[in-house]
């Protein structure tokens, strides 16, 4: 049932008392996990606690490629998870935040950083995820590029470079198939 059909059940809640307007607003509030955290950051943060969110999601980026880097058995598997949750951490700051130059330095720091250059067998068990990182990367790069297009050309300027060094890094791997597919360009 959308409230947009009812028309007059839109104008009851509109005449309730606001005593009972506030409790069922709460009552709503308290049943969305991502709601109450944006609220609470909107209504009781400031730019400090923005910095620090972006700060704390830089660090774990940082310290889960390190732990990829230093594992001798590292797997495309691994990288794959890895990236997959790193990727809905920065989806879920940005849904709370609502900050998309934050959002967009995270990313482009993700992907900068992720390991995606395996030598896996073509008849390892793992050789399937060795394609799949490679078609995850690269369609989060085009993703990157499509929210990249829609920002100011400040925010722009100052993300070039390091969106460059993705796309070098992605034509100077495996990955160069799977962009060439989707029509990634090679330089900005």
């Amino acid at each position: 049932m959308l409230l947009s059909e009812h028309k007059d059940l839109k104008e009851e809640i509109k005449s309730l008392p606001e005593k009972e307007k506030d409790k069922l607003l709460l009552r709503l509030i308290a049943k969305d996990k991502v709601l109450t955290e944006h609220l609470h950051f909107k209504l009781l943060e400031d730019e400090h606690d923005l910095v620090e969110r972006h700060e704390k999601l830089m660090a774990a980026i940082d310290e889960t490629t390190k732990g990829l880097l230093s594992d001798k058995k590292l797997t495309s598997k691994d990288t794959l998870l890895k990236m997959r949750k790193l990727n809905g951490s920065i989806s879920h700051h940005f849904k709370v935040t609502k900050d998309i130059t934050t959002e967009m330095e995270l990313r482009i720091h993700l992907l900068n950083q992720i390991p995606i250059d395996f030598k896996e067998s073509v008849f390892s068990p793992l050789h399937k995820f060795n394609e799949k990182l490679s078609v995850y990367f690269v369609k989060s790069t085009v993703s990157v590029l499509n929210k990249y297009n829609k920002l100011h050309e400040d925010l722009q300027f100052d993300l070039k470079d390091s969106l460059n060094a993705v796309l070098n890094k992605i034509y100077q791997n495996k990955t160069s198939a799977v962009a060439q597919e989707l029509a990634l360009p090679k330089e900005l």
